[in-house]
């Protein structure tokens, strides 16, 4: 599909000239490798004692308040980049400080093998080193400001949410952290909000792909021939939509149920819709975006039986037994055969998770001791790293190697090198989790076996991007009559009002007039390739579009689609966060692209092999990009380290 290219609104019109937020034009192209390693400092990194002042420390250093780029911010992945094109590894200063565990990256999966390891060894020193400004991961936190009232977005990972129940021990890490899903799920989450005021779901058709702007409301809410009366589709594009979601024909007429998905597993939605149900091109437009939310790429290359799986339309006829199939989604164990977890969003997304552990293993960072009081607990980032304390975590810090000290099979420890500051430094570990991107691994540490390198590489990640917008008030949307917008062929492919979620003493906005936050989702990807292509493209993209051009495609997107109820980008945005992440999802198995192997046979599996005192954590290792995945993964890591 096209961009929207043409240019509406003039940057004044838009409110380009506005100073909304710190604004960071920086393009995020990898610098040079020499260059890296003398990047200039933010801070004055720490002497051999640790006893220097660093960025964490420092009063107001308050990560979540910051606006413009975010994600994989500027700093966050140049000196990893630079690794990776050749770079030698500076000289280190050793630090004195010695730990039990180094756990590299803290993210959900970092913090969930610490929280494991200190089960088994209470009084344990351990280190986590992450690369970001801030903990968490991919489950960051946007916190905006607006008319005295705290509003919080997720910056990241978006809900407790799983093709599968969670297991004992991701429920059990949830548990330990005051999180009862069920029951709170039921108790802080309000749907019914934007309900009662009549507010629907809509699709917005933009000129460049359907041939008009054309704000379409009620998408599952009207009869679909209502629904799609105004649109600028033609009427035998309209007919086929119909088609598509209401028909009831039987596409595999005598094949049995299992025979059907097994052709479904090897033929993608998009050519299921052309090829098979024969529809008009323009509803394949209509459709392409439609699986951006759950595999970062269009309908081209998600197979047709997965979307079967997660309930897209076009499947009625053909009457398919429940239950998935191996191959099928991310795990046999799918959506088909279980219904998924409970679904459960807080304010900030699975933020609150993170800081729940992160509160665990260092109390004095984080007050309180409720779920309740700890979505509005402020973080004392100071409080982190701090000399006595038996769990430290350091922030800005990308790890460069991991070594053992002598043999693999006989070292007593391992050390770990990291760039802080552009100034390296060492320290020693006798274990290491690697809770990082995994494709990254094999550049950390060169010596592990060839076929585990090459497993390693091949798990590239999905390109995401999710934009946090405040706005002064909501009532382009009330009047409207729409709280959720899809956009097929817009820059960013879904807007929708934050959810209304109360909790402890946040309490979400009710009224129209009231500020509110926006939650835009983009994910980059030239169709017509494989999905890997597609997420090494669109990650491409990703590094190379500075904050302004995130800025303008943002605010002409919603002027285009909410001036109809009185929307003014110019007046009416107060910040824009664009939370950037060129290694989003961790990959599944694609049964259009990946190999029919076992289980033991797929890379993920083979990447995640321990190796001496080094063992390998993240979702990435789990061959699924949810959150229960990272957990689990965290609690394999260190079970393989402590069984040695």
């Amino acid at each position: 599909m096209r961009r929207m290219q043409h240019r509406s609104y003039s940057d004044h019109a838009l409110g380009m000239n506005r100073d909304i937020s710190r604004r960071d034009f920086m393009q995020g192209v990898a610098m040079s490798a020499a260059s890296c390693w003398a990047a200039p400092a933010l801070s004055r990194g720490p002497d051999v004692s640790f006893g220097a002042l660093s960025a964490q420390d420092r009063p107001g250093y308050y990560p979540p308040r910051l606006t413009g780029l975010r994600g994989s911010h500027a700093g966050s992945f140049e000196s990893a980049h630079a690794l990776r094109d050749g770079a030698p590894l500076p000289t280190p200063t050793f630090l004195k400080e010695s730990y039990d565990l180094v756990v590299v990256g803290a993210g959900i999966s970092g913090l969930a093998a610490a929280h494991f390891y200190l089960a088994h060894h209470p009084r344990a020193r351990v280190l986590l080193l992450d690369n970001h400004d801030d903990f968490g991961g991919h489950a960051k936190r946007n916190e905006f400001e607006l008319n005295g009232h705290t509003r919080l977005m997720n910056g990241g990972t978006f809900s407790i949410e799983s093709p599968r129940p969670y297991s004992a021990i991701a429920d059990g890490v949830l548990r330990s952290i005051g999180i009862h899903a069920v029951s709170l799920a039921k108790r802080v989450m309000h749907p019914e909000v934007y309900a009662r005021m009549g507010m629907k779901d809509a699709v917005f058709f933009d000129r460049e792909t359907f041939g008009a702007d054309y704000l379409a409301v009620g998408y599952k809410s009207k009869p679909m021939p209502e629904f799609l009366a105004g649109t600028p589709l033609s009427l035998q594009a309209k007919a086929d939509i119909e088609r598509v979601e209401t028909g009831a024909v039987d596409y595999f007429k005598g094949l049995s149920s299992l025979e059907k998905k097994k052709r479904l597993m090897k033929i993608s939605y998009y050519d299921y819709l052309k090829t098979v149900v024969k529809v008009d091109p323009a509803v394949l437009a209509f459709y392409q975006s439609r699986t951006k939310g759950e595999w970062g790429v269009g309908i081209d290359a998600v197979s047709a039986l997965d979307c079967w799986g997660i309930g897209l339309p076009g499947f009625a006829g053909l009457q398919l037994s429940s239950g998935s199939i191996p191959g099928m989604g991310f795990t046999p164990a799918g959506y088909a055969d279980t219904g998924g977890s409970v679904w459960l969003h807080f304010p900030d997304g699975n933020a609150t998770i993170a800081r729940g552990l992160v509160r665990q293993l260092i109390p004095a960072a984080i007050p309180g001791k409720s779920i309740e009081d700890l979505v509005t607990a402020r973080v004392d980032y100071a409080e982190l790293d701090r000399l006595e304390a038996p769990v430290r975590l350091r922030l800005n810090s990308t790890v460069l190697a991991v070594r053992h000290v002598g043999e693999v099979d006989t070292a007593s420890h391992t050390t770990v090198t990291y760039l802080r500051d552009g100034q390296a430094y060492a320290v020693n570990a006798g274990h290491c989790i690697m809770a990082c991107y995994n494709m990254m691994i094999p550049y950390l540490i060169p010596e592990l076996p060839e076929a585990q390198k090459t497993a390693l590489h091949e798990l590239v990640k999905t390109p995401l991007v999710y934009t946090s917008v405040a706005i002064r008030h909501w009532q382009a949307f009330a009047k409207l009559g729409v709280s959720e917008i899809m956009a097929p062929g817009g820059y960013h492919s879904s807007i929708r009002l934050n959810y209304t979620v109360d909790i402890g003493s946040y309490q979400s906005p009710r009224y129209a007039d009231e500020p509110n936050l926006l939650w835009l989702t983009r994910t980059p990807c030239k169709a017509g390739l494989t999905e890997h292509e597609q997420n090494r493209v669109g990650r491409a993209e990703l590094l190379n579009t500075s904050f302004e051009e995130f800025e303008r495609q943002t605010r002409e997107q919603l002027q285009r689609m909410l001036a109809g109820g009185g929307f003014e980008a110019a007046d009416d945005i107060m910040a824009i966060t664009v939370n950037r992440w060129p290694h989003g999802y961790a990959p599944e198995h694609n049964s259009l692209f990946d190999p029919d192997v076992t289980e033991a046979q797929q890379a993920h599996v083979l990447g995640r092999a321990r190796f001496g005192r080094i063992a390998i954590a993240n979702s990435d290792a789990g061959g699924g990009a949810y959150t229960d995945v990272a957990i689990e993964q965290g609690y394999r890591a260190v079970s393989e380290l402590l069984s040695t």
